[in-house]
């Protein structure tokens, strides 16, 4: 068998470069394998199709999820990604609250603990978290708009203590400059046309796949529109995304988040690590996609 390089497989295809190592990356190219840090690729191997996407079926995980909400089912997959993407979610950007006291809140709307000092904040975000995630269950099929992104953010620091700080917005951008990871991002002066941009170049293409809801995401972080609470929205939104998406989602886990950061800071130079990231995160959910039956397409 011959195999071609990764420019030489470009060429071929009409794609970029990246583009096709991070088809090798995500094992989406059968045969291809590493030479030291050089991908070899089968002289006949196919393209791969757009996305990494879920088949149309008659009962989606979107399906699953609305009848599981609307029945107050407990214990399925409804359950299931309240209390772990809320717990991850917030365990990421510092929540205190652990995950047992987190399937507390969502259980029994009661707080647990043994004598021990917890943080009205932590509580406070992780009831919100959970209407959050109501509300992206709720828009999945509608078109991400602005809107919807300043909804999520008020809804998740709606009574916080930020919230009553005279310098911070609750569901609306930023009054003042802020980093992340030590990267500068977008000016205050400069959000709104920025996300609109953003939202106008995402929503031009009609079907997305796994690939563009994770840039859409770097992109969204890159500019960190609100003052805080950016990253619990931003993934929000990819869960939004790939339910209406049709995409196999997946939570970003507390014990990965050094990879995630890394993913988010070396995007322009190497998209592989991130993707490498959400793959993996992907590979987890999929795992609880068959414990709970729903069906899904590798």
């Amino acid at each position: 068998m011959n195999f071609l390089s990764v420019a030489q497989i470009a060429v071929k295809w009409g794609v970029s470069e990246r583009s096709v190592r991070n088809y090798c990356a995500q094992g989406r190219i059968d045969g291809a394998f590493l030479t030291g840090k050089t991908w070899n690729v089968p002289e006949h191997a196919v393209k791969p199709t757009h996305g990494n996407k879920k088949q149309k079926t008659s009962d989606t995980l979107l399906d699953v999820l609305c009848n599981e909400q609307s029945a107050k089912i407990s214990g399925g997959i409804y359950h299931k990604i309240q209390i772990e993407l809320t717990y991850n979610s917030n365990h990421i950007e510092g929540s205190r609250l652990t995950h047992d006291q987190t399937r507390y809140i969502f259980e029994t709307n009661t707080i647990g603990g043994d004598n021990e000092v917890m943080n009205v904040d932590d509580i406070v975000e992780t009831a919100n978290h959970f209407k959050c995630i109501d509300m992206v269950i709720a828009q999945a099929g509608n078109a991400l708009s602005e809107k919807l992104i300043k909804q999520l953010h008020f809804t998740l620091k709606h009574g916080t203590s930020d919230s009553r700080k005279d310098w911070f917005v609750t569901g609306d951008y930023k009054k003042l400059p802020n980093e992340v990871g030590g990267q500068e991002t977008t000016s205050p002066e400069d959000v709104s046309q920025a996300i609109q941009a953003l939202l106008s170049d995402y929503n031009a293409t009609k079907e997305k796949a796994f690939e563009d809801i994770v840039a859409f995401h770097v992109a969204f972080e890159s500019i960190h529109p609100f003052q805080d609470g950016n990253g619990r929205v931003g993934r929000l939104i990819m869960l939004k995304e790939c339910l209406r998406n049709n995409v196999t989602p997946f939570i970003i886990g507390e014990q990965t988040k050094m990879f995630y950061y890394r993913g988010l800071h070396e995007w322009k130079r190497e998209r592989g690590f991130l993707l490498d990231t959400c793959l993996s995160a992907q590979d987890q959910f999929k795992a609880y996609l068959d414990y709970f039956k729903v069906p899904y397409s590798d």
